[in-house]
Parts: structure tokens; C-alpha cells; sequence
């Protein structure tokens, strides 16, 4: 962000005026705070509005509201190349956030990097390293005892560099965003792909991979690939058993897990205003489960309700000052359209967040199937779903199934999204209804949602139903077990499918039976969106920088099993890359998730070779039909992909990986990007790539490339060897050549097709993003 003084200098120029004047003007308007914890940096609306006149002038057409706050933070509005979908923008975001995992790695490569503090406000929350077992202040504390070298790390990088710390227990990472950060028509970037929760307070928030944090944190402008937008006009009014989640669940049923690939899916219509603040965050967060770039609405009187109650009601009266530039133009144009009725309960899966059924057919379908009916687990909270209003939906359902002598049949367990929401629930009773219903309250972390459950009532390979209100259902990915039938929807409905126990049960229309032998059917939920009284705050957890950090000192320990200081990646040799080894030629789906299990080895994301050992555990050999067993062209004998990779980086081998459609969807950990280079990885070859994977694999220095024809997927086999040709004129848009050498001799050419750019192909060039921005630098 430019600083105020510069500020104030453009827009004498651009407005033509006398000195005092717009300066007197912006001493009114720009001295708001973008939050408590940093009241000397402020919210440029004034900025912001100037831009998007550059740019409305310059493309003299109406804008949507993403185009607002996306074009309104562009480094050079007055000449960036804009064109939906293929131009790459040069923007300047306002902050960044990071979580305690993929913050390791990226304060790793700032402290690389060899600056001295953070160019932009930034903040990292300690959520993902606390494993669920018995409950929220043993799991806590537990976690301190084992996570302490990493937290400390952490604390002390944030004091050294200028980074806000916000401690294990405080909240997720999104949460806290909403509950502090996030205002309408703020750019923050986030190092999570759910990020885009801050969507539901009017912001344009993308999740990105760590080394895109270093570039803003930095000070460089960040790139992004202009986004097509996608217009979701919400029409009808949220009642009984619908809620803000079946919006999104019914949305990823339309578009699937890459329909928003590309895209800002922006919510407008009518519908809207009968959505709570924290409701619409609901439905931005899971978008990334359509692989949207992000997700937005317009700033109404529901965000203001909230920022007034979160204490932020300055921010709230500087956005009603700009509102026209907080919401979209009249008659803009969406490149796609989308009309949805706020009308039925939905829940989604098993195995994929975008296999949507009516709460009503879900039993049928999962009878034909032959998914266990019986629900073992119902887990509410999460990111996605642990505001007030979500706790005291599930809490009104809860008093019913009491009021008639009901526990839950299924375990149960309750995750606050924060600090704030779990003192508040308990003052207000809600924690202690869910407790008396059979619940378990978990510590404010992202817990089983990431696989961080110490789950003890299955064994892994035993057939189970769990219903969670989380975002993201791929196989394994709540408690490692690949028989586990996960299914997603809102917290209301998992607690009333907690209650009965089984995915036959519909609460619209079904009854229960109380102890005393009478039949009755639950009402649909009503609860207040926010609390009548003051959030209680809880404890406090926050960490301020120091103004002076020239004292602060940062340790790795060179024997550190869970730290390691990175060193730089190898530059391009100026040559095309010949007889790559196909490591591992995968079939169907393969997530971040597959490629870099997150669970037990979370501990190890700030230290890059021990991570490695998880490299690609997950994804299916087409060979063979197997998970970890790919053929080592050398010995012939078939061992785990990561044991592979190693055995080619020793003996100078360099290979590729050949992968299928939407290759790396789901988180946005840049370690699945990072193992592969430090394991002698060189390009990944796919039919598509999700997008923030694609770029984290260049910012590593890797060539991720899809199949000009996708059905050249078909002619590569794993015994085959490639050539990629082309490389000494790598130029955008120029398709590189690459031939495949079969065993029998043979040999034939196809075409791959990149999305690079010329400031990509320089950290291809140079080995890496970091490695060019030292360069830069020297």
C-alpha cells in the first residue's frame, strides 16, 4: 500500500486540486484502521476509488463488484493489460495471513530472502498443529508440549520480521480474519485455500502458497491471471432446515471441483439480504471447493450489523461512505450465470465435496450405493461453519431431542471457530446444551476437518458414515481411513442426523422417539445470528511485533527434525530436458491432499526433506492399481514414490510426473510443489491443473504443463522416457514440443501447452521465485 503522504501527492495530481484541500479530504476519510492490532495502518478507499475510475474510463463498460476491488488494487491501473481470462495483473494487496503450517515455510523463505521486515501488515495464526482427542484444553495443552520448537519459531520470526502472532488456541485462521481483519473491499492474500471466507464481509480474499505471501510480504507487486467472474444470482429467502451451507453445497453440485477454476464466483440477487454476514462467509469459504479463485457478495446492512458487533463500526460507516464501489454496477456483465433458490437442505459425498443429494433422497441413494447407513461420527464446526449463529442453530436442535429425553446415537463433537465464539457460546449456554446432547467440545482449531484426530472407535480399512458441517470430504482426509464415507452439510442437520443416527433419517419430514415413548418431529432451528449482549472476548491471545526487533534472534537447530533452513534450488541449465523417468503416472483424482498428506505429518512442514517422505503417498499408479508403489526404472522392483524419487535424485535422474484432470484441487500447500523440486522432480505433465497449485509449482522452478490434446494422456506409459524440447525459446503462449521414447525404440512428438508469462518463465529461468527475487535484489 502506498504510504499516506504518497497518497496524498497522486491524488493532488490526478484531481487537479489545491494541496490543503485533499489533504484535509483524506485526513477525513483514510484515517480509519484496518484493525485494533494496527492503528497506524489505515483503509485507502480514496485509492481505491481512484483506480477503478482509471480503469472504468479506461474499459468504459459497467464493473462487477470483483472487478472492483480487484482492478481497485492494481499497481499501474492507468496501463495493466486487462482481459478476463488471459491477462496476468500486476496487483497490491493490503495484508497477509498465514497459518501455523504453511507459515513455517513461508517465513522459511522470507528469512531467505534476506529483508528485514514485512512491507505489508501480516499475521500468522497458530490453528493446524492441535490434534483432537479428548477434549479442548487437554488437546491444547498437549499441543504446546509437542509443538513447542515450531511455535517458538513461529513467535520469534513474527517479532523479528514484524509479524503479528496469534497463539495455539486463539481460533482458525479464517475466523479470526472475519473477527478482525477482513472489511469490504480489502485484498488479502491468505496461505490457505480457504481464505476466501473473508469473502462474507465484502473482500476479495485468495488463498495462495507461501512463497506468493513472500512476494507481497516483500514488497513486489503479486500476479494473478485476471479472473473470469461468475455471477450467482440467490433468489427466494433462507427458511426452516435451509441455511447459508446449502448454497455452496448446491453451487459445487452445479459447477463440480473445477467449474470455478479461474473465476470469482459473486453472489447477488435478491436472496441475499436473507443471508447472515457470517452465513455468506459460510458459502465463499467452501467455493474453493469448486476451485473458484475466490468468492465474494456485496457489502449490506447484514456486514455493517456484524462489524458494529465486532467493533468495528468506524470501518462500517467509511464503507457506507463508498458503498457504490462496494457493490457491483448495474447491467455488468458475468461471463457465467447461475440461479439458485434458497430452498432445500443438501448434503454432499461420500469422497468429493461436489456430489450433492437433497437431505430428503441422501438415504435412498446411499441404500442403492451401499454406503453404511449408520453415522458413527457427527462433527460440527470448522472454518466453514462455528460462527455464533451455527452454534446456536445446532443448540435449538439439541433442546428438542433433550426437552424429549434424547442423547446423540452417533459420537459428537463441537469445534469453535474461535477464541471469541468459544467464550461466548459458553457464557450463552449453547456449549453446555451441545455437551448435555453427548457432544465434546474440541480445542478453537481446525482438528479432525484436516485430519488432526487421534480417532480410536474404528479401525483404518473398517467401513464407516461420518457427517461433519467442514468443506472438504476427500478420501481419508478427516481421520486417514480410505473406508471412511464422509459426507458434508450444515451443522443443524448433522446434529439432527446425529440424534438419529442414520442417513435414512430426514428431519423435515421424519419423527423421533422420546424416552417416554411418544413420537415427535424436530422443528427447524431459529437462533440469533449474533449475540444480543457483547462477544466475550476470552482470553487473550495475540502477539503485537515489537516496534524495535534488532534484539530479536531466530533459531534453527541444524539437528532440527521439524525445522530445516532452506537452500536454494539449482537455476536452469540453458538446455531442454532429456529421458526424464516417468516417477509415477497417476490415475484419477489426485489432491494436495494425495500429493502431501497433511494429518501425522503436519509436524514436519518447516522441514522440507523429512515432509518429502510423503511425496505422491497417496496418489493411484495407473501400473498397477496401487497407492505408494511405482516401478523403479533402474532396479525394476516396485517401492514407495517417495524412496523412488530419492533413489533417481541420487544417481542424477531427473524425472516428471504424468497426472490426470484438475491435478493438485483442494489445499493450497505449497509443499506439494516444494518435494517434488527437492526430490529431482522437473515437470508435471496433466490434462489441467488446479490454479493455485499451477502456480506453486512455478514459483519452485517446475513446468507444470497440460496435454495440448488430452488424449495424449493415453500414449505416455510409465516405461516410457520424455524429452521436453523448446526451453531455449520458452516464450508465453508458444506450445513446447515433447518427445516420448518407447522401450521398443519407437518414438513419437505431442504438443503441451503452459500458462507462463515472462516474469514466470524468469523463475523457471532462475530455479525459483526466491532464487529470481535475490537476483532482483543483487
Amino acid at each position: 500500500m502506498a504510504p499516506y503522504s504518497l497518497l496524498v501527492t497522486r491524488l493532488q495530481k490526478a484531481l487537479g486540486v489545491r494541496q490543503y484541500h485533499v489533504a484535509s479530504v483524506l485526513c477525513q476519510r483514510a484515517k480509519v484502521a484496518m484493525s485494533h492490532f494496527e492503528p497506524n495502518e489505515y483503509i485507502h478507499y480514496d485509492l481505491l476509488e481512484k483506480n477503478i475510475n482509471i480503469v472504468r474510463k479506461r474499459l468504459n463498460r459497467p464493473l462487477t463488484l470483483s472487478e472492483k476491488i480487484v482492478y481497485g488494487h492494481l499497481d499501474d491501473p492507468a496501463s495493466q493489460e486487462i482481459e478476463r481470462g488471459k491477462s496476468y495483473l500486476r496487483l497490491r494487496p493490503d495484508r497477509v495471513a498465514m497459518q501455523d503450517a504453511t507459515a513455517q515455510m513461508a517465513m522459511l523463505q522470507f528469512i531467505s530472502s534476506g529483508l528485514s521486515k514485512v512491507a505489508v501488515p501480516s499475521t500468522i495464526h497458530c490453528d493446524h498443529l492441535i490434534e483432537a482427542q479428548v477434549g479442548g484444553e487437554k488437546d491444547l495443552r498437549r499441543a504446546k508440549d509437542i509443538n513447542q520448537e515450531v511455535y517458538n519459531f513461529l513467535a520469534t520470526a513474527g517479532a523479528k520480521y514484524g509479524v503479528g502472532f496469534w497463539k495455539p488456541g486463539s481460533g482458525i485462521i479464517h475466523q479470526i480474519i472475519l473477527e478482525n481483519y477482513a472489511y469490504p473491499g480489502v485484498l488479502l492474500i491468505g496461505t490457505d485455500s480457504h481464505t476466501p471466507n473473508g469473502g462474507g464481509l465484502g473482500g476479495i480474499c485468495i488463498g495462495v502458497g507461501g512463497a506468493d505471501a513472500v512476494d507481497v510480504m516483500a514488497g513486489i507487486p503479486w500476479e494473478l491471471k485476471c479472473p473470469k467472474v461468475i455471477g450467482v444470482k440467490l433468489t427466494g429467502s433462507l427458511s426452516g432446515w435451509s441455511s447459508p451451507k446449502d448454497v455452496i453445497l448446491k453451487v459445487a453440485g452445479i459447477l463440480t471441483v473445477k467449474g470455478g477454476t479461474g473465476a470469482i464466483v459473486e453472489y447477488h440477487g435478491p436472496g441475499v439480504d436473507s443471508i447472515s454476514c457470517t452465513g455468506m462467509a459460510t458459502i465463499c469459504n467452501m467455493g474453493a471447493e469448486i476451485g473458484a479463485t475466490t468468492s465474494v457478495f456485496p457489502y449490506n446492512h447484514r456486514m455493517k450489523k456484524y462489524l458494529s458487533k465486532t467493533g468495528r463500526e468506524d470501518i462500517a460507516n467509511l464503507a457506507d461512505e463508498f458503498k457504490d464501489h462496494l457493490v457491483p454496477d448495474p447491467g455488468c456483465h458475468y461471463d457465467q450465470l447461475i440461479e439458485i433458490n434458497l430452498s432445500e437442505p443438501h448434503i454432499n459425498g461420500p469422497f468429493t465435496p461436489d456430489l450433492a443429494h437433497p437431505v430428503a433422497e441422501v438415504g435412498k441413494v446411499a441404500e442403492k450405493e451401499g454406503w453404511p447407513l449408520d453415522i458413527r461420527v457427527g462433527l460440527i464446526g470448522s472454518c466453514t461453519n462455528s460462527s455464533y449463529e451455527d452454534m446456536g442453530r445446532s443448540a435449538a436442535v439439541a433442546k428438542q431431542a433433550l426437552a424429549h429425553g434424547l442423547k446423540c446415537k452417533s459420537q459428537f463433537t463441537i469445534t469453535p471457530g474461535s477464541e471469541q465464539i468459544r467464550a461466548t457460546i459458553e457464557r450463552d449456554g449453547y456449549a453446555q446444551i451441545l455437551r448435555d446432547l453427548g457432544g465434546i467440545v474440541l480445542a478453537n482449531a481446525c482438528g479432525p476437518c484436516i485430519g488432526q484426530w487421534d480417532r480410536k472407535d474404528i479401525k483404518k480399512g473398517e467401513k464407516n458414515t461420518i457427517v461433519t458441517s467442514y468443506n472438504r470430504n476427500f478420501t481419508g482426509r478427516n481421520d486417514a481411513n480410505p473406508e471412511t464415507h464422509a459426507f458434508v452439510t450444515s451443522p443443524e442437520i448433522v446434529t439432527a442426523l446425529a440424534i438419529a443416527g442414520t442417513l435414512k433419517f430426514n428431519p423435515e419430514t421424519d419423527y423421533l422417539t422420546g424416552t417416554d415413548g411418544k413420537k415427535f418431529r424436530l422443528e427447524a432451528p431459529d437462533a440469533d445470528e449474533l449475540p444480543k449482549g457483547e462477544f466475550d472476548p476470552g482470553q487473550d491471545t495475540y502477539q503485537h511485533p515489537p516496534k524495535d526487533s534488532s534484539g530479536q534472534h531466530v533459531d534453527v537447530s541444524p539437528t532440527s527434525q521439524r525445522l530445516q533452513l532452506l537452500e536454494p534450488f539449482d537455476k536452469w541449465d540453458g538446455k531442454d530436458l532429456e529421458d526424464l523417468q516417468i516417477l509415477i503416472k497417476v490415475k484419477g483424482k489426485c489432491t494436495t491432499d494425495h500429493i502431501s498428506a497433511a494429518g501425522p505429518w503436519l509436524k514436519f512442514r518447516g522441514h522440507l526433506d523429512n515432509i518429502s517422505n510423503n511425496l505422491l503417498i497417496g496418489a493411484i499408479n495407473i501400473e498397477n492399481g496401487k497407492a505408494n508403489s511405482v516401478r523403479n526404472a533402474v532396479t525394476q522392483e516396485f517401492g514407495p514414490v517417495p524412496d523412488t524419487a530419492r533413489y533417481y535424485k541420487k544417481h542424477g535422474i531427473r524425472w516428471v510426473v504424468i497426472g490426470d484432470e484438475n491435478y493438485g484441487e483442494g489445499s493450497s500447500r505449497e509443499h506439494a510443489a516444494l518435494e517434488p523440486r527437492h526430490l529431482g522432480g522437473r515437470a508435471i505433465i496433466t490434462k489441467s491443473f488446479a490454479r493455485i497449485h499451477e502456480t506453486n509449482l512455478k514459483k519452485q522452478g517446475l513446468l507444470p504443463l497440460t496435454f495440448a490434446d488430452p488424449a495424449d494422456y493415453n500414449k505416455i506409459h510409465p516405461v516410457d522416457k520424455l524429452t521436453i524440447q523448446g526451453l531455449k525459446d520458452f516464450t508465453p503462449g508458444k506450445p513446447l514440443k515433447c518427445i516420448i521414447k518407447h522401450p521398443n525404440g519407437t518414438q513419437e512428438t505431442i504438443l503441451l501447452n503452459h500458462t507462463f508469462n515472462e516474469t514466470q518463465i524468469e523463475w523457471f529461468r532462475a530455479g525459483s521465485a526466491l532464487n529470481r527475487m535475490k537476483e532482483l535484489q543483487q
